[in-house]
């Protein structure tokens, strides 16, 4: 499946959820997010993923990978990220962060800035009720899963939403906010 082809599927799964208007993928600007760290579609090595000690196999680092975005919006004002494992919990997916309240003027974001409270960065709440990046960890066994990390730009500022949104309460929200929305996919599988 090629980047636009998932791009465009998980834009419309995630905007279904979270905005109730899908932006097809041929009309989207250059807004464009990456890692320095990793390659689209690539692998996250150990230290990106989640550790549960309740999950066999489960011993990441559980350290936010690194992120780095250009072509937002003019009226950008903040950001809101959010990754999800779109092969567990079907159609939704599972939330393994929820972050929003960063500032229009930041362009990236450092190798393990969502893995603790952090003042640039507004942090919501995950699958697992914690407030910060919790790394992919799907079952032994299992194929890899993809991990979509979606990136929007709002004309909210950076202190309009409370701490602690889930991913609903962030989808109701930024609901008719979204100026623009952009998506990195990466793969985990052990």
């Amino acid at each position: 499946m090629t980047r636009h082809c998932l791009t465009g599927l998980v834009i419309a799964v995630t905007l279904a959820a979270s905005s109730g208007t899908a932006v097809s993928a041929d009309k989207r600007s250059a807004f464009d997010l990456r890692s320095p760290a990793f390659k689209e579609f690539s692998s996250l090595t150990k230290k990106y993923t989640g550790k549960n000690p309740q999950v066999p196999g489960c011993d990441g680092g559980d350290i936010s990978p690194p992120l780095a975005w250009s072509g937002a919006p003019a009226a950008t004002k903040s950001y809101a990220i959010e990754v999800i494992d779109l092969a567990s919990n079907p159609p939704l997916g599972l939330v393994h962060w929820i972050a929003y309240g960063i500032a229009a003027s930041k362009t990236s974001l450092k190798e393990g800035e969502g893995s603790a409270p952090s003042a640039s960065i507004v942090s919501g709440k995950n699958m697992m009720g914690r407030d910060a990046y919790f790394g992919p960890c799907p079952r032994s066994g299992d194929k890899p899963h993809p991990y979509t990390f979606l990136l929007m730009a709002t004309d909210l500022a950076p202190d309009a939403l409370k701490p602690g949104l889930t991913r609903d309460e962030l989808a109701a929200e930024i609901k008719g906010h979204i100026l623009d929305k952009t998506t990195l996919v990466l793969r985990y599988g052990h």
